[in-house]
């Protein structure tokens, strides 16, 4: 079964549309690149949070996928670039399952 990080960062005042560029620009094409799926993503109606879930095979995976995306020389190339868009990040870990409950 698959396991998500669902990732909610709080993006700096008044950075919401540089964020985007960079996210789509560089960050989502690396994951592709590197086998870490990006299920989907979305702003809040503030435009203040940054909302975006990956997938791994398993829990297991997610150190391994997580340094080579570190390690990437683009993720190297960007610095401190994505961080310096992020005033708060929180990360939660799911798992998969296979049917939701009332869902035909």
């Amino acid at each position: 079964m698959a396991t998500y990080q669902l990732r909610i960062y709080t993006i700096n005042r008044g950075m919401m549309d540089s964020w985007l560029g960079l996210f789509n620009e560089h960050i989502r094409p690396l994951h592709d690149r590197l086998g870490i799926p990006v299920v989907s993503s979305y702003v809040n109606a503030d435009r203040t949070e940054f909302i975006w879930m990956r997938r791994f095979d398993s829990a297991d995976d997610i150190a391994e996928k997580e340094a080579a995306y570190f390690a990437s020389p683009e993720r190297t190339a960007l610095a401190d670039r994505p961080t310096s868009h992020i005033a708060k990040m929180e990360v939660r870990v799911m798992d998969g399952v296979e049917e939701t409950a009332g869902v035909a």
